[in-house]
């Protein structure tokens, strides 16, 4: 073994990243390639009476322009989102240039291909549109009479109650009830979405910035009836994704057919304002969340209602509920949230989905009703700390939430703190002390993979796995290195193929529990191989028990003496091999089903607040964080640091405007729609208490969302900590402050 594992180790593809080298979709450079660029509508519903593209067809360079009078015939496929099971990536219903209907704002009209991208986009602008334009719902508030409920939510019931809600909270010797919403948001990675399709006769190869290819093949196969194996989709490296690359938005399939349609290899990359018409967002959530308790602090009721919106297009529920299922024990609770159907583009998961949204309220809710029973947040919530899981009754793998807020509260110091409202300052500026916790659930998809050790004693191990910049390869390289006893610079990791071994959608904080059981298994499965060449012939360790060897120093060893044995190089070499390989396919494991499995965290955080001005700047930030066995400290650490900053961009300053009287996004760019800079984000602590789970495989699970939950209610209860004014309504603005 070599130990890599648990080590600080720096990611494998980072030279390749910062020198440049890294090749992202929409820098793949073909022969002969075209370049696309979408027309939008400009209403959210209708019809289209006439679109003129005489002039865009006669600038120079355009090669077609492409419509839903000519675009090639484009097969309805299943939808993916929270209410339904398919193996596809399709992100709408809706027949993107297949009809004259108009279903949002910013749905694509028609497609400009071109000799450049700056024909494309000019002969995009000479296009005209005409339309019949009809009355469109496109704001979630003020239409909560129109909400349902849907069938399921990932499988999940939609509701759950349990006791009686309203004879305990009348009962209860405190309680608060109040609402709490969050606006929409974007995901605004900073690669664009972007898609380079060429054709081979009927053979299709598609360059995606995608989370999830093998969905993306499989929706392209059946939209153009092809067999899936003539589709081959391709992200070897993905600039960010967070959720909103983690569908096939109409931007994909549409590229595909421009391919089709001039016969050429086509490259379609959207613009940072395109990207908010119609490529996905966090749904905004109308919460009410109502607490009682006795006069110990154990809560005696807990009701979470709400809403959110969907469109014409998918049925999509952000889960804001799932936090009050598994977090605290209360005999009697009532859990129910609806979707409102409007005339917008649709939603999807963005991190932490429903986790973060229903973390801010659920959180904020605990503080209130801390201060109701005049007790320390943290005491309340260790006494509501369930034995097993509140929702299924199953016991948990491994939870350690009162020891991640014990530690988090001896290194932020938090007995210094002095509870009463605007009760610390720092000169003029008021400062305040705010906690709240954090959880994802648990999850592992099916994923194989392939482990090959090659004649000159190096390795390789394929998966089809999308790494965003989250670390994928690197773990990969890792576990690798560990269980065949490689320098990591003898491992090389391939990802972001269809042709690879099948990986699921990079989403779910699962990919490194996912992809990496079955690595783990082809390495059990190659060392079993290559353990039976080396006792075999008249190598140095014939006829030895696989019981005395072992595999470290790039060979296979006795373990009973370091010098004793042959190099992998050497012993491939003997049995006139060019490789050994083995693959493993693994599916969801049983552990889902016999136990409650739930990363938490405590989230800390200082503010301080300008009581003249209502600025809000984060002075302090600590997470400390029960998500099992930490396998790659260094990238961990990344994605406990983003998760975090991006919930302080959640609770500050993210939000879509939308404008009421006709579906318009009005931010749509980084220079309106805010994201923290670095003058905006304080020296943040992540700390981890590396417990391994043990019904995990390698004993870890996901942690690359649980670090935006939670941050944006102890940011909130933080300001409140610091002004005595509770704001309820995501971003805390200085407008709201003041």
């Amino acid at each position: 073994m070599s130990n890599a594992i648990g080590k600080p180790t720096s990611r494998v593809d980072g030279r390749l990243k910062v020198t440049g080298r890294a090749v992202y979709t929409a820098e793949h450079h073909l022969a002969n390639i075209a370049y696309a660029h979408l027309v939008l509508s400009s209403v959210s519903k209708g019809r289209l009476l006439a679109l003129d593209t005489t002039a865009a067809a006669a600038a120079p360079g355009v090669i077609t322009v492409m419509t839903h009078l000519n675009a090639p015939l484009m097969a309805a496929t299943q939808v993916f989102d929270t209410t339904t099971e398919t193996s596809g990536a399709e992100s709408t219903s809706v027949p993107i240039l297949q009809t004259d209907r108009v279903y949002w704002h910013g749905q694509p009209m028609a497609v400009v291909v071109a000799e450049t991208l700056e024909q494309a986009q000019y002969a995009a602008g000479l296009v005209r549109a005409e339309y019949a334009e009809e009355p469109a719902r496109v704001t979630l508030r003020g239409k909560e009479d129109q909400g349902f409920p849907p069938e399921n939510i990932l499988g999940a019931a939609a509701e759950i109650h349990r006791g009686d809600v309203d004879a305990a909270l009348a009962a209860s010797a405190a309680r608060v009830d109040h609402e709490y919403s969050t606006p929409l948001e974007h995901h605004n990675a900073i690669e664009p979405h972007a898609t380079t399709a060429f054709w081979d006769g009927d053979q299709l190869t598609v360059y995606d910035s995608s989370q999830y290819i093998f969905g993306v093949r499989q929706t392209l196969a059946e939209k153009f009836g092809l067999p899936l194996s003539h589709v081959r989709v391709l992200a070897p490296f993905v600039g960010g994704g967070f959720g909103g690359k983690g569908l096939a938005w109409p931007n994909v399939a549409l590229c595909v057919a421009a391919a089709r349609m001039v016969g050429r290899p086509v490259k379609l990359s959207l613009t940072r304002a395109q990207m908010f018409a119609c490529t996905g967002y966090r749904s905004p959530t109308e919460q009410r969340v109502a607490l009682g308790a006795d006069s110990q602090g154990r809560l005696t009721a807990l009701r979470h209602t709400g809403y959110s919106q969907t469109s014409t297009g998918n049925t999509f529920a952000e889960m804001f509920t799932f936090p009050a299922r598994h977090l605290y024990a209360c005999p009697n609770v009532r859990l129910e949230q609806k979707i409102v159907r409007l005339d917008v583009a649709a939603p999807t998961f963005m991190r932490g989905p429903g986790e973060a949204p229903g973390t801010f309220a659920l959180e904020s809710a605990l503080d209130e009703l801390a201060y109701e029973l005049g007790i320390d947040p943290i005491e309340l919530r260790a006494r509501n700390e369930p034995e097993r899981d509140p929702d299924s009754g199953r016991p948990f793998s491994s939870r350690h939430l009162t020891e991640a807020y014990r530690i988090g509260a001896d290194m932020f110091g938090w007995s210094r703190r002095d509870p009463k409202p605007r009760s610390m300052s720092d000169g003029r500026w008021l400062v305040g002390w705010g906690v709240a916790s954090a959880m994802y659930p648990y999850y592992r998809f099916p994923a194989s993979a392939r482990v090959k050790l090659l004649a000159d004693g190096s390795a390789q191990v394929e998966t089809g796995a999308q790494d965003m910049g989250m670390g994928t390869a690197t773990v990969h390289t890792l576990i690798v290195a560990d269980h065949l006893g490689l320098p990591l610079a003898k491992v090389r990791a391939r990802l972001g193929d269809t042709d690879l071994p099948f990986a699921a959608i990079a989403a779910g904080s699962a990919t490194t529990v996912s992809a990496g059981s079955a690595i783990e298994s082809a390495c059990l499965a190659l060392k079993s191989q290559l353990l039976a060449l080396a006792r075999s012939g008249d190598g140095p360790l014939r006829e030895v028990p696989d019981a005395e060897m072992e595999l470290r120093d790039s060979g296979v060893y006795l373990k009973a003496d370091s010098q004793h044995g042959e190099a992998y190089a050497a012993l491939l070499a003997r049995h006139r091999r060019e490789c050994v390989e083995a693959r493993a396919d693994t599916q969801a494991g049983d552990e889902m089903k016999n136990f409650s499995m739930v990363s938490t965290g405590a989230q800390f955080c200082e503010v301080r607040v300008d009581p003249d001005l209502g600025e809000v700047r984060v002075s302090r930030f600590l997470g400390v964080f029960d998500g099992g066995r930490i396998l790659s400290p260094k990238t961990a650490r990344s994605q406990f640091l983003g998760g975090i900053v991006m919930g302080l961009g959640m609770a500050l300053m993210e939000e879509t405007v939308v404008d009421a009287r006709n579906g318009r996004v009005v931010n749509p760019g980084l220079a309106e729609y805010l994201v923290p800079v670095h003058a905006d984000v304080p020296a943040i602590e992540v700390h981890w208490l590396d417990k391994p789970d043990p019904q995990a495989p390698l004993g870890a699970r996901g942690i690359g969302e649980i670090g935006i939950t939670g941050v944006a209610a102890a940011v909130a209860n933080a300001v409140y900590h610091a002004t005595g004014r509770r704001i309820r309504d995501l971003p805390i603005t200085p407008e709201k402050l003041l």
